[in-house]
């Protein structure tokens, strides 16, 4: 079991239709607001001891939602490519072994601001904490659709079956604002400090790039996707 305790990631995963459970203790007037909003919604509300609370949620305010520590919103590839009928634009992220959960928040974060349909991980070796996620997204984990995979180089080969362009991030790649990011774009994001694994770069369509005039050697992968999806949205638009 994981805990939330971040008042908008609580909110937020209520209102996205996810169950839990509330345990609420000593509740201030903006927890309580929660709590009405957890029976409105038809989430189980428990009491608690402030004692018991702060063992299982020691940054608790008052309350916190007891959840399943695995990804929201999680789907399977097969049926998210069967789904796309005969969508031409449709964005894809795929994450290689990003493990700082305020990362991959982040990432989630961006994900949803700009309207990413899938975000897919490998099923070990990515970033694994539920509340710290939650917080940093801002409770987008609990909107923003995942598919969690063993094998990162099929689904890359599944995806091109199904019509995908495959752009890698990576510092030697090509000018991003070079590249027709439209249609069905899948963009792989590499992890911290070691980017993209030499395999799938070799399944990759193309490398890409941001330009910069900084003497830092990269950005921040968080970072670095807002300024991806961006640039997707752009063209788009």
């Amino acid at each position: 079991m994981a805990y939330l305790t971040g008042f908008h990631a609580i909110e937020e995963r209520i209102k996205s239709g996810k169950t839990g459970i509330l345990l609420v203790a000593k509740p201030g007037p903006r927890a309580q607001e929660i709590v009405s909003l957890s029976v409105e919604n038809n989430i189980r509300v428990e009491r608690v001891g402030t004692f018991d609370l702060d063992r299982l949620a020691p940054d608790n305010r008052g309350i916190a939602l007891e959840i399943e520590d695995k990804a929201d919103r999680n789907v399977r590839l097969e049926d998210f490519i069967s789904n796309l009928d005969e969508r031409k634009n449709v964005l894809v992220v795929i994450l290689d072994e990003i493990t700082d959960p305020h990362n991959y928040g982040a990432i989630l974060r961006s994900c949803d601001q700009f309207g990413v349909d899938l975000v897919i991980t490998r099923n070990r070796r990515n970033a694994k904490h539920a509340e710290i996620i939650s917080k940093t997204s801002s409770g987008a984990v609990s909107w923003v659709p995942s598919c969690e995979t063993a094998n990162l180089a099929r689904t890359l080969e599944e995806l091109k079956t199904a019509g995908f362009w495959i752009y890698g991030a990576d510092m030697k790649g090509e000018n991003i604002y070079t590249k027709d990011l439209r249609g069905r774009t899948a963009i792989i994001l590499g992890g911290e400090g070691t980017g993209i694994s030499r395999l799938l770069k070799e399944n990759c369509d193309a490398l890409i790039t941001i330009p910069s005039l900084g003497r830092l050697d990269s950005l921040n992968v968080s970072v670095a996707c807002g300024i991806i999806l961006y640039e997707v949205l752009r063209q788009r638009a």
